[in-house]
């Protein structure tokens, strides 16, 4: 028989191991890590799951407060580490891990140590654009930092080679990959830096996210930022992004992309130059054309202004205004003269001469007065009588009027 003394409900027995999970404080704050099965998102916000290995399962809940801080989606077959609190749900007598936060395992706690990294220098403004330093379009000298072997440094070299052979590259044997990878970056940007090359390309070659874990670390990104030497960076694939390709200066999605946008082809330089050297021609021959007509003009300019144009062209003035004194003397003796013909004929009308000639005759006194009346003469006087061959004298020995 069962001796009946202490008998306890379900509900005390119950509320007791809930207190005893609530006493265990490594309970209140555990981290578990297992494989996402059975997950269903509530309307309600709230989130439902089953952690699970191979020796176990765990009923989960994250409930729609704390759902803020899940970057991801969760689905079924994932590996996560689950943070919070375990605790029994009294009416069902079942213990439950109450998920405050979660992330991804492996690759995923990367995720989210690179997304809090990116925050925090994002914040620090190492990725303001006002930072950043431009790409100058011709290089001298280019700077790698990488691996010494793999397909990384190798195109890097052809591309260089084939788009300017006369850029000089400068090679820092970096690791890349594993824990000293990232000092030994950093000591291969100073290195350059102090070496002033023109440009720096920091970078790898593809990977996973651990592989490329080195170009996430802070230092690394530090040295980028500090580095007064544009940095491109070219970490991985087009599609991989690191914590360098926020604080470089440019980001290539490949070291092969990298290196062209680092070397100006030569190619289309000397295009560019043949372009400029056409034009340069063109603009000093119409500069060249230009001048001449202008020191033509100033040729005539001075010769037109010079003592001896001047004195020639007063000279030439003065015979011009000869010329014209002489014409203008000319019209008007030659008026003068056909005016004088008119009075020489008048005057041929009036002349006494011509009367003598036409057969009168021109009668004066001892005086020399002209006698047109017989009451200018008396009997005796000598009148001189002028006719067209000479003079005759004759004494008046009558008067006779009409």
């Amino acid at each position: 028989m069962i001796a009946i003394r202490n008998v306890y409900t379900v509900s005390q027995v119950n509320a007791y191991i809930k207190n005893m999970f609530t006493q265990d404080y490594m309970l209140q704050a555990v981290l578990v890590k297992g494989e996402v099965s059975n997950c269903k998102y509530h309307p309600s916000g709230h989130i439902y799951f089953t952690l699970k290995d191979l020796k176990g399962t765990m009923n989960c809940v994250m409930f729609a407060g704390n759902r803020q801080g899940l970057k991801f989606r969760l689905m079924e077959g994932q590996q996560v580490i689950v943070g919070g609190t375990v605790d029994v749900y009294e009416r069902d007598g079942k213990y439950q891990l109450y998920a405050r936060q979660i992330v991804l395992d492996g690759a995923g706690l990367l995720y989210e140590k690179f997304e809090q990294l990116k925050r925090e220098l994002e914040e620090l403004g190492m990725f303001a654009q006002e930072y950043k330093q431009p790409i100058p379009k011709y290089i001298r000298t280019l700077g790698v930092v990488t691996a010494d072997t793999g397909a990384a440094v190798r195109d890097i070299i052809q591309i260089t080679r084939r788009r300017n052979p006369y850029v000089q590259i400068i090679l820092y044997p970096a690791l890349v990959q594993g824990d000293a990878a990232a000092q030994s970056i950093v000591n291969g940007i100073r290195a350059l830096e102090a070496m002033k090359v023109d440009v720096m390309i920091v970078g790898r070659g593809g990977g996973s996210m651990e592989d490329l874990w080195a170009f996430n670390e802070k230092k690394v990104a530090q040295a980028v930022f500090d580095c007064s030497i544009p940095i491109i960076s070219a970490v991985g694939h087009e599609t991989d992004t690191t914590i360098i390709d926020y604080v470089a200066d440019m980001r290539a999605p490949t070291p092969s992309a990298a290196a062209e946008l680092a070397v100006y082809d030569v190619t289309q330089l000397t295009d560019v130059l043949e372009n400029y050297e056409n034009s340069l021609k063109k603009l000093m021959r119409r500069n060249l054309q230009d001048n001449r007509e202008r020191l033509r003009s100033y040729e005539m300019q001075l010769k037109y202004l010079s003592p001896a144009a001047r004195i020639r062209d007063r000279k030439t003035y003065a015979l011009s205004l000869e010329e014209r004194l002489q014409d203008r003397m000319q019209k008007i003796l030659s008026i003068k003269r056909h005016r004088l013909a008119l009075y020489v004929e008048q005057m041929k009308g009036l002349s006494p001469l011509e009367k003598l000639s036409s057969g009168y005759s021109y009668v004066e006194n001892a005086k020399g007065q002209n006698i047109r009346s017989v009451k200018q003469v008396t009997e005796g006087e000598l009148l001189h009588i002028r006719v067209k061959d000479g003079t005759v004298s004759a004494q008046v020995t009558e008067v006779a009027g009409s």
